[in-house]
């Protein structure tokens, strides 16, 4: 907590800057920001926790209609003035109850996991690539391709395609480099008005923090030209998911090194990565499937983890929990130079702190027990078949939600790691989120099956 002499400074400083209003914004369960908006001179009292929430009217926060209520603290660490309204402050925030951080929300999760790491000497980088859609919807809430010229089947790194979605690009380069997050790369991606912005790691908790103000500013943008702008895992069947990939290391507290990083000869396996390194990434093997259910969220996340489904060439997205170098055919990817581990799972729908939480976990498992993740894989795994496959020993990822779900219930990893109250929210309402699906009686049946019978 900041003192109040230095809550003082910050409130001076925000008033010199034109902010009239903070928003303290802590996430559900879903990575959903949720608030309420302060002005300005009631700072000091938000800052100690005075904004309260009924924890029962929100998703994933384990409360009933006769609990007390929640507390947010904003954390003023990590400040965001509005690009686009600088009257306003953005503050990501936890929540508290009864005076002490509250376990069941994610960000809290993942400060306790980044304490256990610290303890290790160790802290968190954490890069997210952020792909993302940008689309008209109808009245009907169908969803379509805006440009009419953004029709190649392959338009992965289109120039025109980019270049005819200039104004809402710019203006999303220019908040996040104004924002400090360095940019240093975006371009049009595979599928038809899908894009990605890549700016620089940090580390996790404040990545975590701006993957959620990203998919908010995102939005806000495209709805200032008529459009949406979603993170949907997959919005088109027949197009090339959004995935968020999770590039991980680990760095010495004192130093700042990195301690994944080592030159590839000195790598027996010729990837560039410490032993470190590869502990960290047997730990998420280890807990590969459960960690599946916090990277791929939701029902629509499991159309994307597929070899190629209904596109006409593979999907580029994993389907098999092994690890290799620069071969994204597999779920964990050593990229070029090594130093670090994607987990190529994770998709737009991720909550960043519930998954960094259990990815941080199963990495410092996989580290205290000395695992070894064995050969990197090297082969395209989409056309291999089932019994080179089985031979090697690489196993599918989960295939739906629910197989997702039952995974997470299963590993004693996610309970002692979230406690048993956070892994039971998110048990009840992802099993929720299959059933209706489930029960959904959609237009493909009726086609398909009114006409048969």
């Amino acid at each position: 907590m900041k003192s109040v002499k230095e809550v003082s400074a910050i409130q001076q400083k925000l008033q010199d800057q034109g902010v009239k209003y903070c928003i303290g914004a802590y996430v559900d369960i879903h990575g959903i920001p949720k608030a309420k908006v302060v002005p300005i001179d009631h700072l000091p009292q938000m800052a100690a926790g005075s904004e309260r929430y009924t924890g029962y009217a929100l998703d994933g926060l384990g409360q009933a209609p006769s609990d007390d209520e929640l507390n947010s603290v904003p954390d003023l660490d990590h400040i965001i003035q509005l690009p686009w309204e600088p009257k306003v402050a953005w503050m990501p925030a936890d929540n508290h109850f009864q005076g002490q951080p509250y376990a069941l929300n994610t960000r809290v999760a993942l400060k306790n996991v980044l304490a256990q790491a610290a303890e290790m000497g160790f802290g968190m980088n954490l890069g997210i690539e952020c792909e993302i859609y940008l689309l008209k919807q109808a009245a009907d809430g169908s969803l379509s391709v805006p440009n009419p010229d953004d029709k190649l089947e392959k338009a992965c790194y289109d120039v025109r395609g980019f270049m005819d979605n200039f104004a809402w690009l710019d203006k999303m380069a220019t908040a996040i480099n104004g924002l400090g997050w360095d940019l240093y790369s975006f371009d049009h991606e595979d599928a038809n008005s899908q894009f990605e912005f890549d700016f620089n790691y940090s580390d996790a908790l404040t990545m975590c923090d701006r993957l959620i103000f990203f998919r908010y500013m995102a939005k806000h943008y495209a709805k200032e030209d008529g459009l949406v702008a979603t993170m949907m895992p997959k919005p088109f069947a027949d197009k090339t998911g959004t995935g968020a990939h999770f590039n991980m290391s680990l760095y010495d507290l004192k130093t700042g090194k990195n301690l994944f990083a080592c030159d590839p000869k000195d790598d027996p396996r010729g990837l560039g990565l410490t032993t470190l390194g590869y502990q960290f990434i047997a730990g998420i093997l280890k807990h590969g499937p459960a960690l599946c259910a916090a990277f791929a969220p939701t029902v629509n996340s499991y159309k994307r983890l597929v070899r190629r489904g209904a596109m006409s060439y593979f999907s580029w997205a994993p389907a098999f929990n092994s690890y290799g170098s620069n071969n994204r055919t597999n779920s964990v990817r050593v990229p070029m130079g090594g130093g670090r581990c994607e987990s190529r799972n994770a998709d737009g729908a991720v909550n960043p702190y519930l998954a960094a939480t259990l990815a941080l976990a199963a990495g410092l498992e996989g580290i205290r027990e000395g695992l070894d993740p064995g050969k990197p894989n090297e082969d395209n795994l989409y056309d291999m078949n089932e019994e080179q496959r089985q031979a090697r020993g690489i196993g599918f990822l989960p295939q739906t939600l629910i197989d997702a779900v039952d995974a997470f219930a299963a590993d004693p990893l996610v309970e002692k790691t979230l406690g048993k109250e956070l892994r039971d929210e998110f048990i009840k309402y992802k099993t929720e989120e299959w059933e209706t699906y489930h029960l959904t009686v959609s237009q493909w049946e009726i086609d398909r099956y009114s006409y048969m019978f």
